[in-house]
């Protein structure tokens, strides 16, 4: 095993854990990060770095991977120490703290946890279409990379949450034609990009196939040339198309968390709000994967959380110790003159 000691430990490099380290740092706290991808980012890295996101403070408008690099530079100054590319399988309770055991042979003793795991192991929710897979990541995507590989291409966009809205207003500039497929006319999503979205379709520039399910793919060696859809009454058509994006959601899998004795939601970890404490002292959850009465799942909510849960933490750390908080304006980072 390699062993570690530190104050905290961070299971998850998404958004909300990258601002943690930040959040910890600020109250003077030693951070070690750990995450099943090979690289920072969460799910903003693995699915969609070239995704604007509309509601991050002072941001208008930030793409998803600029967003982390970001995150990552506000953290930096802090030195956390990152763990990728593996899993953790055993928390154990010793003496004043915590040890935390990986996939990797990686053993951590801290103070505290705290799961920013989003939404654990994920993966796409796949339509149960024939031979599908021969087309996966040739002309069939679950997420996007890189826009540009679908520049003058006839996309085919199903699905009716905010990923399938966003992704038809982001390449209908580029596309040679967009067609979004839904089997209902009501869209789960941002109300202002609905608007907008029916907008373009009533000025012809996006067409709208509703009320429509997948039914079929036709093509040769994983490439496209026709999606089949049904209506609601077994009636099928042809679309021509040379790419599909099949926006259905993610499954989730918290994996061994679901062993730790937590109190859980469904795929949720319970929390208290004030601290963001789970029913196990010491052990925090913040972001996505926590829980609560009216909780909403944002990104800003998950920072909120982050800043709770260091500022809880520091009082197990420095037990005793009065801490007088001060506005980061005042008194900058510390250890540094700024």
């Amino acid at each position: 095993m390699n062993h570690h000691t530190t104050d905290v430990v961070i299971i998850g490099a998404g958004p909300v854990g990258l601002f943690a380290v930040f959040e910890c740092g600020m109250m003077k706290l030693k951070v070690h990060v750990i995450d099943a991808l090979p690289e920072v980012g969460g799910q903003c890295t693995a699915l969609y770095p070239e995704k604007p996101i509309y509601d991050i403070p002072a941001h208008p408008k930030i793409l998803a991977g600029t967003l982390i690099e970001n995150l990552k530079e506000q953290a930096a100054p802090f030195s956390p120490t990152y763990h990728l590319n593996q899993q953790v399988t055993h928390v154990e309770k010793i003496p004043n703290g915590w040890e935390v055991k990986t996939t990797a042979g990686t053993a951590i003793k801290a103070k505290a946890i705290i799961i920013a795991a989003g939404v654990g192991a994920f993966g796409p929710h796949r339509p149960p279409l024939d031979g599908i897979e021969s087309y996966e990541n040739k002309s069939v995507f679950y997420f996007v990379k890189n826009q540009e590989q679908f520049r003058g291409k006839r996309v085919v966009i199903a699905g009716g949450g905010d990923s399938a809205v966003d992704w038809a207003l982001n390449l209908f500039p580029i596309a040679e034609r967009v067609i979004v497929v839904h089997r209902r006319s009501k869209f789960r999503a941002a109300p202002e990009n609905v608007g907008k979205l029916e907008e373009l379709a009533a000025a012809g520039k996006i067409d709208m196939e509703i009320p429509y399910q997948l039914h079929g793919l036709k093509g040769k060696e994983g490439i496209l040339e026709e999606i089949h859809l049904q209506d609601m009454e077994g009636a099928v058509k042809a679309v021509k198309a040379d790419a599909l994006l099949a926006f259905f959601g993610l499954s989730m899998n918290l994996g061994p968390i679901t062993e730790w004795g937590l109190n859980l939601d469904k795929s949720h970890i319970l929390i208290d709000p004030a601290g963001c404490e789970t029913s196990v002292p010491g052990i925090f959850a913040i972001g996505d994967v926590a829980t609560y009465p009216h909780k909403q799942k944002l990104i800003l909510i998950g920072f909120a959380e982050a800043a709770q849960a260091a500022h809880k933490i520091r009082s197990l750390v420095y037990p005793g110790e009065v801490f007088h908080f001060q506005y980061s304006t005042s008194q900058g980072l510390p250890g540094s003159s700024s």
